[in-house]
């Protein structure tokens, strides 16, 4: 004798839907995300001198939400610029330069950063802690980041060592100011599909 078991077309429907949430992935916006690098200066002349603010836009990569969260996010070292707009047009040209070439980020021989996660740990509502492999410069270190997360906006920032990355702090303008080991590296990360979030409203989940 066979028995069928019959599932009405509303639980069925309620399954399918919700399978795919479980493993839902989402593609970062590149035109609405964006990367800023902050370099602190030292040296003799360096309270004289502005601290480098660098921004990069155009991040790739996807989001995995729900069960076992992740990110993997990628971005092109041609994108990295030098904005600093209290500075003249000659001596920002020649920090883009410095930054570009082989003493710096090298773009020629290393096109890319990425960052794979590893783990993410919830620390609240919309609070993660996400440790991973960051590749810069041809060479790959632990790091682990402290997101914020809002209606598909994720925000946060990391401090990493250039030495770690086998980056030497250059020196600029005849060495009279130096630049610091530590960088911070703040993100603002959106994906497709997602509504836009004002930073007032991600201030408020902070």
């Amino acid at each position: 004798m066979r028995i069928k078991f019959c599932l009405p077309a509303a639980v069925l429907t309620a399954i399918c839907s919700f399978i795919p949430a479980l493993s839902e992935t989402l593609s970062i916006d590149p035109a609405r995300s964006v990367m800023t690098i902050r370099v602190l200066r030292s040296g003799l002349f360096s309270a004289f001198a502005h601290n480098h603010e660098i921004e990069a836009r155009g991040l790739e990569g996807q989001v995995r939400t729900a069960d076992n969260p992740s990110v993997a996010l990628r971005l092109e070292t041609r994108r990295i610029k030098v904005l600093d707009p209290k500075m003249s047009p000659d001596d920002r040209a020649e920090v883009q330069q410095t930054m570009e070439g082989p003493k710096v980020l090298d773009i020629k021989r290393f096109p890319e950063i990425r960052f794979q996660s590893a783990s993410a740990r919830q620390k609240g509502a919309g609070k993660w802690e996400v440790s991973g492999n960051l590749t810069l410069h041809g060479q790959t270190r632990p790091v682990t980041l402290e997101v914020i997360e809002k209606a598909g906006r994720y925000t946060g920032q990391v401090s990493v060592l250039q030495r770690d990355f086998g980056i030497e702090p250059v020196s600029l303008f005849g060495g009279t100011v130096k630049v610091k080991n530590e960088v911070t590296i703040e993100f603002d990360i959106q994906t497709t599909g997602s509504q836009p979030v004002t930073s007032a409203e991600v201030g408020r989940a902070q």
